[in-house]
């Protein structure tokens, strides 16, 4: 980024009622920017940091995949990032749909992941209420996949 553009972007941001822009252009080329206005001195930072080389950030431990919500439903998250499938191929039927009741390690759906599908199970007796994800849509680890009511 031009030294010019940032100053234009400065300006504009002062003249605006923004409370704080960040901005991270490329990770490769290093260029990150973030504005912020501090209550006290109503100011602008600028940081522009050159390219680094860093370590890739440790993957966290895989966490069970399914946590509890406050409504008395079970959630069912992704394991893993990959693609969500809702049957074991497309001429074939859901595993599950709203309404079915499932028992533990009853298959719910795949996820696909380096090229290797993933069956993923319920880890709870009880009727699944909600279905959040399109088959053949791509998933993050820790995304809702489905809602139980436990029985």
């Amino acid at each position: 980024m031009k030294e010019a553009n940032i100053r234009k972007l400065i300006e504009i941001f002062q003249e605006s009622g923004v409370e704080e822009l960040e901005y991270q252009e490329s990770f490769w080329r290093g260029i990150r920017l973030k504005l912020s206005r501090n209550r006290r001195t109503e100011g602008a930072t600028v940081l522009q940091a050159p390219p680094t080389t860093v370590a890739p950030a440790a993957t966290p431990a895989p966490a069970a995949a399914s946590a509890p919500v406050d409504d008395g439903l079970h959630v069912v998250t992704s394991p893993m990032v990959g693609t969500f499938y809702r049957s074991p191929s497309p001429e074939a039927e859901a595993f599950v749909n709203v309404g079915d009741r499932v028992k533990v390690g009853q298959t719910i759906c795949i996820i696909e992941a380096m090229k290797i599908m993933n069956e993923i199970e319920a880890d709870v007796d009880g009727e699944v209420v909600e279905a959040d994800i399109d088959s053949g849509s791509p998933v993050e680890y820790g995304q809702t996949l489905f809602s139980i009511r436990p029985v």
